[in-house]
């Protein structure tokens, strides 16, 4: 019986949701262990829609256990207010189905506005990351910075004082050399009390919880946030986010070890998108960039961005798969490539002249990265609903086989549409 990680082979946005939420019926607890509301998924169950970004996906399946783990940075109020928004829809949240880390960091106001003041300042001097202005990357540092409000540190309000001093010392003199106001004491420890009874029924002590859970048998699914590219270390730096998004973060990030982490199964969207700054080999500003964003419905969960689209790069996922030790992919999206005559996938690049059969770390050569594409007949037929290998045409399994011959790793899961029922199982991750 294994525990699964599922990770973003891309740069994020590769139907996760579906994924998770199609895993969570085979799962006991699904644990969140890194990101924070800077990302979404969008779950369709029996024909609703759930937006979900800082709760895990199987709060919305009945006698689920959800987790926010330590690796999480969680904005009180952006909780509060999605576990409200799902109450609305009938999907009930309490301490019975929703655990937070006790050591996780906070996201405070005075994080969201740095964000905004400095991508604004990246704006106008052409150096823009693009940033969701939530607050992440501050609260990153400030929990490296050894100086975050920890969701434990709500439970004692008497040593809060000391430490929103400790904050405020380190922020207000940022401010100050950013020409902007400083914060006072009793708008951050307000803000502070005012969810404290919201949030501390909650929390608990993850590793402590998780490990009791695996000795007794337990499934335990591990749901990530964007993409691998998107990582701190490994992404395309410094367009990334401000977390660890590979699959070893799920241990770090939950508290538990490394070696009950027995399947990592990476979600890979049959083209490509991103959102935000950045490099993008196999983009495509024509008519099929166009098609592929408005046939996949390209807009993003949490911020409405339109998608940047392009080409299936093979060879981005396959460094995703070694830097994750990705056991499967989940293929998602197969029905927004039916219609087109001829499909291309990336097999490697040009750099400065020379073929290299991977993106480089440096800024400046990834900039310089032109795709080296294969062509590939495409299908007639549509795959949309498809459950299983005989309802596909013979050019879409043809274009399946390839990608796994590129990548390095088999296909354990196929999606053809957002209905989480129209999906191929392969292999069962759960079981492997």
């Amino acid at each position: 019986m294994a525990n699964v990680v599922v990770v973003g082979s891309q740069w994020g946005d590769e139907g996760k949701g579906k994924i998770v939420d199609w895993l969570s019926e085979r799962a006991d607890i699904v644990v969140r262990f890194q990101g924070g509301h800077n990302a979404g998924h969008t779950l369709v169950i029996d024909g609703v829609s759930y937006k979900l970004s800082l709760l895990p996906s199987g709060v919305v399946r009945e006698g689920k256990m959800g987790v926010i783990g330590n690796g999480v940075v969680i904005d009180p109020h952006a909780l509060i207010a999605e576990m409200d928004r799902l109450g609305e829809q009938g999907v009930k949240v309490g301490p019975e189905n929703l655990r937070i880390a006790d050591n996780a960091t906070l996201i405070l106001s005075l994080h969201r506005e740095l964000d905004g003041i400095r991508e604004d300042a990246a704006s106008n001097s052409g150096t823009k990351i693009g940033t969701t202005r939530r607050g992440i990357g501050p609260a990153y540092e400030d929990k490296v910075g050894r100086r975050a409000i920890r969701v434990m540190d709500l439970a004692n309000l008497e040593t809060l004082p000391d430490k929103i001093d400790r904050l405020l010392t380190h922020h207000n003199a940022l401010r100050r050399g950013l020409d902007q106001p400083e914060i006072a004491f009793d708008t951050i420890h307000g803000e502070l009390t005012s969810i404290a009874d919201r949030i501390l029924p909650f929390r608990d002590t993850i590793w402590l919880m998780l490990d009791k859970a695996r000795r007794s048998g337990s499934r335990i699914l591990f749901e990530g946030a964007q993409g691998t590219l998107l990582d701190i270390d490994h992404g395309t730096y410094p367009f990334v986010t401000s977390s660890n998004t590979v699959a070893g973060q799920a241990a770090a990030g939950s508290g538990l070890g490394p070696g009950s982490l027995d399947y990592v199964l990476g979600i890979t969207k049959a083209y490509t998108t991103r959102v935000g700054e950045g490099p993008f080999p196999t983009e495509l500003n024509d008519d099929i960039g166009q098609f592929l964003g408005e046939r996949g419905h390209e807009f993003g969960t949490v911020t409405g961005r339109k998608r940047r689209c392009g080409w299936f790069d093979a060879a981005l996922v396959r460094q995703a798969v070694a830097v994750n030790g990705i056991s499967g992919i989940a293929l998602t999206k197969l029905d927004v490539l039916d219609g087109l005559k001829e499909i291309k996938i990336c097999v490697g690049y040009e750099l400065d002249g020379e073929r290299t059969d991977h993106l480089p770390a440096s800024q400046g050569a990834q900039a310089r990265c032109t795709p080296v594409y294969e062509a590939i007949e495409g299908w007639e037929g549509t795959t949309v609903g498809a459950r299983s290998w005989a309802d596909l045409p013979a050019q879409a399994i043809k274009y399946v086989r390839r990608i796994e011959e590129l990548i390095g790793a088999p296909v354990a899961l196929l999606s053809t549409s957002p209905e989480r029922d129209d999906t191929i199982l392969v292999t069962d991750p759960f079981e492997d």
